[in-house]
């Protein structure tokens, strides 16, 4: 099964997020709140699925893009925008999309987002997905990348489809086809163009901390 089709079916039959994380509010918030006119913030978002990040930008008054491979996420987040910003449309759009051939020129970007989108596909697609985010991005512009990272419950269950990515069959992964962990070592090589501002890690428990899902939020610059 493709992974559209896969997260046709996600979206289809699982209430999903509606709130952005409070890593990326902090992000946001570090970058662009001081800007003055906020709808001269431009901010990408690879995978937006059905928009819980590309609301929190619409509120706060930047413009956006966001694109996924599932139109029925697609739908689900213009249902939900239309429902409670009826300007939207003057300062953002979204499309249903390849994100490792965007239809979008050189440096249009000030921010592009990646929220465990990218660790979807395998090492060699992610690494062509953020060099075409590279070339969007402006100069000064910022990268917001957070991916499962190696160890994370799940890695290394069910089937070994690539590098370091699984099919997993434990974990918040599984029945969600295929999901890359990343390691520190992976980075430099994942992500070439970029500089690596920052690395942190990011983990919960779940079953009364029985089981650890880790994650990467890895901050980046185009310089």
């Amino acid at each position: 099964m493709l992974n559209k089709d896969i997260w046709d079916m996600v979206f289809s039959n699982q209430e999903w997020g509606k709130y952005p994380s409070e890593d990326l509010i902090r992000f946001i918030a570090r970058n662009f709140y001081k800007v003055e006119n906020r709808k001269n913030v431009k901010i990408l978002e690879l995978g937006c699925g059905p928009g819980a990040n590309i609301w929190y930008l619409a509120r706060e008054g930047f413009s956006f893009c966001g694109v996924d491979c599932s139109s029925i996420a697609i739908e689900q987040a213009i249902q939900r925008l239309d429902r409670e910003f009826s300007d939207w449309r003057q300062r953002g759009e979204l499309i249903v999309g390849d994100i490792n051939n965007l239809p979008y020129q050189n440096e249009t970007f000030d921010a592009v987002i990646d929220n465990e989108c990218v660790s979807c596909c395998d090492f060699t697609t992610s690494t062509s997905i953020y060099n075409e985010a590279w070339r969007v991005t402006k100069y000064n512009g910022k990268l917001y990348s957070r991916t499962f990272a190696s160890g994370s419950w799940g890695d290394g269950s069910g089937e070994q489809v690539g590098f370091n990515r699984w099919i997993c069959t434990e974990g918040p992964l599984a029945g969600k086809g295929a999901c890359r962990f990343t390691s520190m070592e992976d980075i430099e090589n994942l992500i070439p163009h970029y500089h690596i501002d920052s690395i942190e890690q990011v983990c919960r428990t779940e079953n009364n901390m029985k089981n650890k899902v880790l994650e990467l939020l890895i901050l980046g610059s185009k310089v």
